[in-house]
C-alpha cells in the first residue's frame, strides 16, 4: 500500500507534518510539500505549472493524506488551490478505490471551522470517488484514525 502525504503548510516540519507523523507512525509514506510545487490558480495557463505532476502522484497512491493548517478560519490557500484545480481537469469518480484522510489543525479552531473543513473534504472525496476515512485535528485523533489505515 502506498501512502502520499500532501502537506499544505509552508512549515515543512511544523504542526501539520507532526500530525502526519503520528497518523502514519510505522508506515512508509512519501511527503509532497505543496509549497515546493508551482500550482497556479484555476484558469491559469503557464508552461511551468506542476498541477498535473501532483495529480499523477495522487493517482499512484493508494492512500492520500492531505494536511492543512487553519488560516483565516479555513483550509490554507495551497490546499484550497489544489482542490480548485481539480474542477474540469479531474473527472468525477476518477480517484475511485483510493482512500483519503484529512489532517486539519490550528491554534484554537472553533467548532464551525472544523465542521467546514470536514464538509469540504468529505464532499471532495465523494465527488472524486475517494473513500473518506475521516479527519484528525489533534494527536489523539490521529492515533485513533491510524487504525483505519
Amino acid at each position: 500500500m502506498s501512502i502520499l502525504f500532501i502537506n499544505g503548510s509552508p512549515e515543512k516540519d511544523g504542526k501539520t507534518a507532526a500530525l502526519a507523523r503520528t497518523l502514519l507512525e510505522g508506515k512508509a509514506y512519501e511527503t509532497l510539500n505543496l509549497t515546493d510545487h508551482k500550482i497556479y490558480p484555476y484558469g491559469s495557463d503557464f508552461a511551468d505549472d506542476e498541477f498535473h505532476a501532483v495529480i499523477q502522484k495522487m493517482k499512484a497512491a493508494d492512500t492520500i493524506v492531505i494536511g492543512s493548517p487553519i488560516y483565516w478560519h479555513n483550509i490554507c490557500g495551497a490546499v484550497r488551490n489544489l482542490l480548485d484545480r481539480f474542477y474540469g481537469t479531474v473527472k468525477e469518480g476518477e480517484l475511485s478505490g483510493h482512500r483519503l484522510v484529512f489532517l486539519y489543525q490550528g491554534a484554537a479552531p472553533e467548532k464551525w471551522m472544523l465542521e467546514a473543513g470536514e464538509y469540504t473534504m468529505s464532499r471532495f472525496a465523494r465527488l472524486y470517488g475517494l473513500n473518506y476515512l475521516g479527519m484528525a485535528e489533534t494527536q489523539k485523533d490521529a492515533k485513533v484514525l491510524t487504525k483505519k489505515l
